[in-house]
């Protein structure tokens, strides 16, 4: 998969997450709205600024983005365990992240 791509879905994720649309959060970060949507699909490449951009528009630290993305390009996310729970976490709410946790917590106490 090409960084691009990976990013791109990742920046509609957030934006979802958050209520955007496309058109709104090209209003809040500046940018045209052809644009994000050409981001989101990974058919362009953003520049540092607009990224920096996005993640204020969203709200979210531009780490974010970029956490793990190596192993999504290289499609090695799917050679541990780990990578994969994180693969299938990393794509719901906030809220249920946050259920994941308490049940993993509550497992782990279990096993003592």
């Amino acid at each position: 998969m090409k960084i691009a791509t990976e990013l791109g879905h990742r920046i509609r994720k957030y934006r979802k997450a958050k209520g955007f649309t496309q058109e709104e959060l090209s209003v809040k970060c500046n940018l045209h709205p052809t644009y994000i949507g050409q981001i989101e699909r990974g058919e362009k490449n953003p520049s540092v600024e607009s990224i920096y951009k996005i993640c204020r528009a969203l709200e979210l630290r531009t780490s974010v983005l970029f956490e793990r993305i190596d192993d999504f390009v290289t499609g090695e996310e799917a050679a541990t365990v780990p990578s994969q729970i994180y693969g299938m976490v990393e794509k719901l709410s906030e809220k249920e992240q946050k259920c994941i946790l308490a049940i993993v917590q509550n497992v782990l106490e279990l096993k003592g």
